[in-house]
């Protein structure tokens, strides 16, 4: 453990001070708090052991490094002495940052939800020595006031409870235990998958959408991308326009609003308001990732360029602010500077005139309506909002932002939580996939590539563990089934992306895997957790979708496109099993489980298999004699590469098969063998609807 003391100085005297036991810590989060005056520990059994022997109970805070209301608590309360006496003399307290140990979060913010109705963070939770809680909450101030009790308070309050009634709070955390494991652990119903499950979730989105602005429900609105890929996919199928213009109309609107940062790109978190125009500020890897999905499977089907132009301006602020050197993707950027939300991204008028010249600062502040009254606490976001007309192209907008931006980079930086999260890399490796197959690009493949090259050697140890976190040099934590799926479906990506065939060997790898450790062999589904992961007080299985898709729906999602791949009756029988097992946590309100219903949409509507044959024995580039071109290079896919970027089909499966990989994909799909090219040419099988085409030479 590496320890390092900070040096402060202090009226012109040297002051060390001494960090507490986060000290030796990688998570960012965790770092944040190694100076604070409160005795933290890390999860883990140095701190149990801790409140074991010394009778006391453990107060749990989880949070994470670019979490607003985080910073607030921790200025309000982990900072100050007073909290501090309170907390060290009466409890054990332990920091958790829920990016890296997201198990430990879905326990506990499972816990806070189901018993205080609400969840977020900083999450507070007392419990028992054993792990098990008997109080939640989400930020609580220092002190008692405006309806919310203060944390000087409740802490007076568990210490004389513990003091004088303990027996009560441990009999509390085992009855919350018990119905925890039994309703989370034991989640058995399953249900048929029908096409009235698709359309009651239809109907219920459709009865939350926003007409006038998009997005769904009532503020604070998240962009929730995963709902408008089902309703794009749902509108392909049934030609259904309600459903398109539901997708138009959110993803049109964001960009508008103030929640997109039109002078560097990228979406922040959520919207505080209707319009999309104040966010809260933060950036999310998984949003950007998501969101550049949906912004090129909207421009695919609709083939409106303002799509395209959306998408590829948040592949842009990825690789300029949130690549790592080595090929990783860090995971987010602080919504606060100096301790000031929403500061870094703010303009005044005379601001843009000190930058601009004249003319360009008042054609500037009417495009992004950059007032001196302002739209946020004085100052005003750039917005889109009132536009009548959107031109993301716009020449002279674009230059007058780079001068902007460069200005803005000036500016006191953001913290960066660089962090490199195998879940949320996984599913920005789909979204440059994805961008290079419906741009033809192939440096966007490259950084897929790239990406997936970085988790097989930064992530991935030599027995084939996958892990959750990579910082500083060192990968941690065992990893969960959304680090599993995520990558399987991202590697599943790839192969489409390029062709080459080990992506495709190494999905089915770590299918086989997430299979062995996380299903669950009585209930069926798959827990959150490995067989080999730490235990917890239950072991959690996360069906719902949140800001991301749940793990058990993307896993769905890719035994689903495996089984079709490789024929194989192990994976259908694994698939169908899963897709009833959504179904039945999905009946009661189906709108939830959006990435549940596009595995639906696969199972319930034609299917279209592209079977693509080529020779390349006239192609001296690829013969032993010479350097092999990568497969997406090779000129015989000119054809396949322009028909899949054309075409948006949710239900489509390619397959590649070559001279060099025949043998390999042979082992993998056996049905091929039977494929081989006519008159010497590249040749394409077509199947749809279970039904096959004469092979031809040409799409």
């Amino acid at each position: 453990m590496n320890v390092t003391t900070e040096h402060v100085t202090n009226k012109g005297r040297g002051t060390t001070r001494i960090p507490n036991k986060l000290g030796g810590e990688k998570s960012p989060y965790l770092l944040q708090h190694q100076y604070n005056p409160v005795e933290w520990y890390p999860w883990g059994e140095e701190a149990f052991s801790k409140a074991r022997e010394e009778n006391k109970p453990i107060f749990l805070s989880i949070g994470y490094s670019t979490c607003h209301w985080c910073h607030v608590m921790s200025r309000e309360s982990f900072e100050d002495e007073e909290v501090a006496e309170l907390l060290n003399q009466h409890f054990v307290s332990i920091k958790v940052d829920k990016e890296e140990r997201p198990d430990i979060d879905t326990v506990y913010m499972t816990i806070c939800q189901a018993s205080t109705g609400q969840g977020g963070w900083p999450l507070t939770i007392i419990m028992t020595p054993d792990a098990k809680p008997f109080y939640a909450a989400t930020y609580l101030p220092k002190n008692t006031g405006y309806g919310l009790l203060g944390l000087m308070d409740l802490l007076s309050e568990v210490h004389n409870g513990w003091t004088q009634n303990k027996d009560e709070m441990l009999e509390t955390g085992n009855n919350i235990t018990q119905v925890m494991k039994r309703d989370f652990e034991g989640r058995s119903d399953k249900a048929d998958v029908t096409k009235d499950l698709v359309g009651l979730a239809i109907t219920q989105l459709k009865q939350r959408f926003d007409h006038d602005y998009g997005g769904f429900g009532n503020e604070p609105k998240f962009p929730s991308p995963h709902n408008l890929m089902f309703l794009l996919a749902y509108s392909s199928l049934e030609a259904d326009e309600n459903s398109l213009f539901m997708v138009e109309n959110t993803l049109t609107n964001m960009y508008k609003g103030g929640i997109y940062d039109h002078i560097g790109y990228g979406f922040s978190r959520y919207s505080t308001d209707a319009k999309w125009l104040v966010p809260h500020f933060e950036k999310m890897l998984y949003d950007n990732a998501l969101l550049a999905i949906a912004y090129l499977e909207t421009f695919q089907h609709t083939k409106k360029s303002i799509y395209k132009t959306i998408a590829t301006q948040i592949l842009e602020y990825v690789r300029r602010e949130m690549t790592d050197r080595e090929g990783g993707f860090y995971s987010a950027q602080d919504a606060d500077s100096e301790g000031v939300e929403g500061k870094y991204y703010v303009f005044k008028p005379e601001e843009i005139t000190a930058i601009l010249q004249n003319d360009d600062a008042g054609f500037f502040c009417n495009y992004f309506d950059i007032t001196k009254e302002g739209n946020f606490e004085g100052s005003s976001i750039p917005n889109r909002i009132h536009a009548t007309e959107l031109d993301p192209d716009n020449e002279k907008v674009s230059r007058l932002c780079n001068y902007i931006y460069r200005y803005r980079q000036n500016r006191y930086k953001l913290h960066k939580d660089d962090k490199i999260l195998t879940s949320w890399n996984s599913l920005m490796i789909s979204a440059y996939a994805k961008a290079a197959i419906v741009l033809q690009c192939k440096e966007y493949a490259d950084v897929a590539e790239w990406a997936v090259d970085f988790i097989n050697t930064k992530l991935i140890d030599k027995s084939g563990q996958l892990y959750v976190r990579y910082r500083e040099g060192e990968a941690a934590n065992n990893g969960n089934l959304d680090d599993y799926a995520f990558f399987c479906q991202a590697l599943l990506n790839v192969y489409d992306a390029t062709f080459d065939i080990k992506y495709l060997k190494q999905a089915i790898d770590f299918a086989d895997k997430m299979l062995l450790d996380f299903w669950d062999d009585i209930n069926e589904g798959f827990f959150l957790t490995g067989n080999e992961s730490e235990e917890l007080i239950y072991r959690p299985k996360e069906v719902y979708d949140s800001a991301t898709p749940s793990g058990n729906s993307v896993a769905g999602y890719v035994l689903q496109k495996i089984a079709h791949i490789t024929a194989n009756p192990k994976y259908k029988e694994y698939a169908d099993k899963q897709l009833r097992f959504l179904a039945g946590q999905a009946k009661n309100y189906p709108a939830g489980y959006c990435f549940a219903q596009l595995t639906f949409l696969r199972a319930l509507y034609p299917s279209k298999e592209i079977i693509c044959v080529i020779s390349n024995k006239n192609d001296n580039i690829t013969t032993a004699k010479t350097v092999k071109r990568h497969p997406h290079e090779n000129p015989e896919f000119e054809d396949l590469k322009e028909y899949m970027a054309s075409h948006y089909n949710p239900n489509m499966i390619v397959l590649v098969k070559t001279d060099q990989n025949q043998e390999e994909l042979q082992k993998i799909s056996e049905y091929v063998k039977d494929y081989h090219t006519i008159n010497n040419k590249t040749t394409y099988y077509i199947c749809e609807n279970h039904r096959c085409q004469a092979p031809v030479n040409k799409l």
